[in-house]
């Protein structure tokens, strides 16, 4: 049977298992053999990373044809407007291509967990948070949708993959998951609240 090990990636955390000049690696926080990620999350992002020992969930859920959800969390540098939001949606032009269309909408600071190192403050820049759910994955993609729009991304965390969500893990823990075949891989975020 299937494994599937659910990861709340830290900053700073390469999204590989191979050594790297050093730096902390999946290695380092994942002790489940012959588990690889379903995806890359960048080194200066954040949140779930889902592993898996099998090739054809892995390819399910990487592959764009699928189109499973992947929400994240961006707060950005900047006062998001409608017209900044809407643009997203309909989907943004960058230099590989226009973007899917997305939903994007704003959202109250959320309860997280502090960052280390924390994000650099600018006293005369307010900052926001988006949510944005896709269902394409290319590099550094949500960063380069926010700074498309005026919204340069400072912190970046991705709270769901599909069925699975990062509620309830520690930054660095991991936990082993059901794989929920049955269950929609578009289901909401259960339990997982911003704060007002």
């Amino acid at each position: 049977m299937a494994r599937v090990v659910l990861l709340n990636k830290p900053y700073g955390v390469i999204c590989q298992f191979s050594p790297s000049g050093g730096k902390p690696t999946l290695a380092d926080f994942v002790r489940v053999p012959g588990v690889y990620p379903a995806g890359r999350l960048d080194t200066d992002s954040e949140g779930l990373v889902v592993l898996t020992d099998d090739g054809a969930l892995q390819a399910r859920i990487t592959e764009p044809r699928h189109k499973l959800e992947k929400v994240y969390w961006a707060q950005v540098e900047g006062t998001p407007t409608r017209a900044s939001i809407e643009a997203l949606e309909a989907g943004v032009l960058l230099p590989d291509g226009p973007t899917l269309p997305t939903e994007a909408r704003t959202i109250p600071e959320p309860a997280l967990w502090e960052r280390e190192p924390p994000i650099r403050v600018r006293k005369a820049i307010p900052t926001a948070w988006i949510e944005l759910t896709l269902r394409e994955g290319r590099n550094r993609l949500v960063r380069r949708m926010t700074a498309a729009v005026g919204l340069p991304t400072l912190r970046l965390v991705r709270v769901r993959v599909g069925p699975w969500s990062v509620e309830g893990i520690a930054p660095g823990e991991s936990r082993e998951a059901p794989i929920l075949a049955a269950e929609s891989p578009f289901q909401a975020l259960s339990g997982w609240k911003t704060a007002k």
